[in-house]
């Protein structure tokens, strides 16, 4: 099993469980960050063609924002392992941490380069989450997703301040953040009468201010 969007600052985190038959050599298999999206693609494929099961997890953006990225990684796994038609022998997670399951597992740090079976889970993960940060871009046409799919690249972070967060955006992620609390500072400033906030107590309240325009609305959330 294995994750993909942990660090991006839009869209879901997304994981994958892959059950291969024992003793498939599959050529290739690699950490999906280390292969071209071409080669991804190819062998998502395969992977798909010869598994014995794959299951596939996810956890959106506003779930990531209420329970914290670990969390929602966590829960993303622990779906993906659900989804599988079967309860597999042990479950081999990629990194020092593994989700609450019934079966007994095992955590592997950097598990994608060095196990094959992880490797190709961390590949479905990819490849699933950049297929959907592609549909994904035909809704939010303005940020580039299809291009990035949600990482935090110049490029984002130059749309992100000119049109401000989506609905899809992480908004407890520093850069996103940063970027709310900027135009709440401005909108602030624009209002007649109102002088701008000077005390520590006011300044952290007027951060913890989300504008509902993240959520795809107007106005604000306290």
């Amino acid at each position: 099993m294995d994750e993909a969007g942990r660090g991006t600052l839009a869209g879901p985190v997304v994981a994958a469980a892959v059950v291969l038959p024992p003793g498939i050599r599959l050529r290739g298999l690699a950490d999906s960050k280390l292969l071209t999206p071409a080669t991804r693609e190819r062998l998502y494929a395969r992977i798909l063609d010869r598994a014995v099961a794959v299951g596939v997890g996810s956890a959106d953006a506003a779930t990531v924002d209420a329970a914290n990225i670990l969390q929602a990684t966590l829960m993303a796994m622990a779906q993906a392992v659900a989804a599988l038609p079967q309860p597999p022998e042990i479950v081999l997670v990629d990194g020092p941490i593994a989700p609450p399951l019934t079966v007994p597992y095992r955590a592997i740090p950097h598990g994608d380069a060095l196990v094959s079976v992880i490797a190709a889970a961390s590949i479905v993960a990819k490849v699933t989450r950049d297929r959907l940060m592609g549909e994904l871009a035909a809704r939010f046409p303005a940020y580039g997703f299809e291009r990035h799919k949600g990482y935090g690249t110049a490029e984002h972070q130059a749309a992100l301040r000119r049109f401000g967060p989506c609905a899809i955006h992480r908004v407890t992620f520093g850069p996103v953040r940063a970027v709310v609390t900027e135009r709440d500072r401005r909108a602030q400033l624009a209002l007649p009468g109102v002088a701008p906030t000077t005390s520590a107590g006011s300044e952290e309240d007027a951060a913890l201010r989300i504008p509902r325009s993240a959520l795809g609305g107007e106005g604000e959330i306290p």
